[in-house]
């Protein structure tokens, strides 16, 4: 079972920047990929961003996020990142860490929610305009 605890949601204004933090409870947090995902009020959760297993070295991004947002994990730490950079008031929405169903999972195509069996409590992220 892992656990996961995220934080580091705030209101900001637009064009600043948050850094998200994940914390894992499980020591082999390192062979489990893990992902971001997102919800607006009324809105389907979504991906914003996901990274595999291991060192990382594949990640993924939402179109939107690409070239704001960053993903990153220490794997030293037990604990994965999102910097967001440039925030619009359209990233405003609960944010959920994830980590993969499975130990050494990976992603066929795109990440979906269905690949993650694990998620963090939220951390509400505001950007007003």
């Amino acid at each position: 079972q892992v656990q996961l605890v995220d934080s580091g949601g705030s209101l900001v204004q637009a064009g600043e920047s948050l850094r998200l933090s994940c914390s894992a409870s499980e020591g082999a947090f390192s062979r489990y990929s893990m992902g971001w995902f997102r919800q607006a009020p009324g809105k389907e959760r979504e991906l914003v961003s996901a990274i595999t297993w291991g060192n990382g070295l594949k990640t993924y991004y939402r179109d939107s996020v690409k070239g704001r947002f960053t993903i990153s994990r220490d794997n030293a730490k037990n604990t994965m990142y999102l910097q967001m950079n440039s925030l619009k008031p359209e990233d405003t929405a609960v944010y959920y860490c994830a980590a993969h169903r499975y130990p050494m999972g990976t992603f066929s195509s795109a990440p979906r929610v269905a690949d993650f069996g694990f998620w963090g409590q939220g951390t509400q992220v505001t950007v007003s305009s």
